[in-house]
């Protein structure tokens, strides 16, 4: 499968100052920004630049950022599935997993993710792909928004509609562990009938166990 990538940007006005929402980003052009020092969910910003210019270097890598200026203050990445994950065992080349989504903490209150996901999915090649994501509440700043982790749920999937993602049932054993962990998903209006199955397949891999 050929990874077509068209170039999106919008303004988005916060406050006193607009910031560029914009990707499929170029690993050359993401090396030329700053990263924000509150963007430290994963790594430290530097090594998570590194991380997010080796993801945008993949093929099927891609990057959405938010920027004020030349500082990154938020990105998104979609790239297949770990290998070590259930998802990477179908072998999908039309699967892609929101990896990551993060916006630093003085930016955040403003839809600034709900945008990113937005700018993602205006690329038209996005409907050949089944876009899933995996929620889990042990990855979610409780502590820094002083939100439950239903509260939590809430927003996350609110902000996941806005780029099309939905609910979807499964029996993944580390999703299951607590009821607020999910699985979400797009499936593209020119995904196939076979590869919704294969997907299916890979939602419900133990249901003959018992």
């Amino acid at each position: 499968m050929k990874h077509k990538k068209t170039y999106h940007q919008i303004e988005w006005p916060i406050k006193d100052k607009t910031l560029i929402i914009e990707g499929p980003v170029p690993p050359e052009k993401l090396e030329k920004y700053a990263f924000h020092e509150g963007l430290v969910a994963f790594r430290p910003p530097q090594q998570q630049k590194k991380a997010l210019i080796g993801i945008a270097h993949l093929e099927e890598g891609r990057i959405i950022i938010a920027r004020d200026g030349d500082t990154v203050i938020g990105y998104i990445t979609f790239l297949y599935p770990d290998p070590l994950e259930r998802w990477s065992e179908g072998k999908m080349d039309n699967l892609l997993e929101l990896g990551a989504i993060e916006v630093a903490p003085p930016y955040r209150g403003h839809q600034v993710g709900k945008q990113l996901l937005t700018v993602s999915m205006m690329d038209d090649a996005m409907e050949d792909y089944i876009i899933i994501t995996t929620e889990y509440y042990w990855h979610w700043d409780l502590k820094g928004t002083g939100l439950t982790v239903w509260e939590y749920r809430k927003v996350m999937e609110k902000m996941m509609n806005a780029g099309g993602l939905v609910w979807f049932a499964t029996d993944d054993p580390e999703i299951c562990s607590h009821p607020a962990n999910c699985l979400m998903a797009r499936i593209g209006k020119r995904v196939d009938q076979e590869s919704i199955e294969k997907f299916d397949r890979l939602r419900f891999m133990n249901r003959y166990m018992y």
